[in-house]
């Protein structure tokens, strides 16, 4: 492996993504080539339609691309099948949507290791992990409540800490606080972005919110399904 791929935490060559709507083909996706060193924190702006969440997914790993190469960490996720790119997933990329996505049946604490579970970690190896991880967002005597017992701020807390708790290296993140009022939406931001950078880890976000996209230290425009710059970030 060389250097330039120890210090690349993302590299994509080439990215298309059609889909065929009511037998029309769309291009989403137009050829996107982009690189993204480890530890950088980047706002993905654009009109609605520009290929925003399209691009995050498959970033993500929640899609593939029609065509081209996906490189994460320098792991070439284009070659994977789907159960090899399951075990990438939950293990290298942590996620935190609009909707935090919080099993309404389970609590705080049950929230955040359910990754840890899923991968097959006993309870009692990740059961401290999650506890600090829910202290560490403010969350230290709300362990035991169930999402409906919490508000929407600190739902979206829960949901911080759980894409956090497989320690991955990528985090990606779909309008966090769109849903939130200002004042929470800021403080949600800034906790984000703090323990983002504690942990060093990689996070791209997809944002309507230009001011929050002019606090991170990057911007990717998305336009038409290109990246709007010469696609490197330094």
């Amino acid at each position: 492996m060389t250097e330039t791929t120890k210090q690349t935490a993302i590299e994509l060559i080439n990215i298309h993504k059609d889909y065929t709507i009511e037998s029309a083909r769309v291009e989403a996706l137009r050829g996107v080539s982009l690189k993204i060193p480890e530890a950088a924190v980047v706002a993905l702006t654009g009109k609605s339609g520009a290929g925003k969440s399209t691009l995050l997914h498959i970033i993500g790993t929640l899609d593939r691309p029609t065509s081209g190469t996906v490189l994460i960490g320098g792991s070439d996720v284009s070659l994977m099948d789907d159960k090899e790119l399951s075990r990438f997933r939950n293990r290298a990329v942590g996620f935190i949507f609009q909707m935090n996505n919080l099993l309404p049946e389970f609590t705080a604490l049950e929230n955040v290791m359910m990754p840890c579970i899923i991968s097959g970690l006993p309870k009692s190896a990740v059961h401290q992990r999650a506890t600090e991880l829910l202290s560490s967002v403010g969350l230290g005597q709300r362990l035991h409540h169930k999402p409906g017992e919490l508000s929407g701020g600190e739902q979206q807390r829960v949901a911080i800490a759980r894409s956090m708790v497989m320690n991955p290296t990528l985090i990606v993140a779909d309008e966090p606080t769109g849903n939130l009022d200002r004042k929470t939406s800021l403080i949600i931001q800034d906790l984000l972005l703090d323990l983002v950078r504690a942990h060093r880890m990689t996070m791209l976000m997809v944002t309507h919110d230009m001011e929050l996209a002019k606090r991170l230290p990057s911007q990717i425009m998305m336009e038409d399904g290109l990246v709007a710059m010469d696609g490197v970030l330094h």
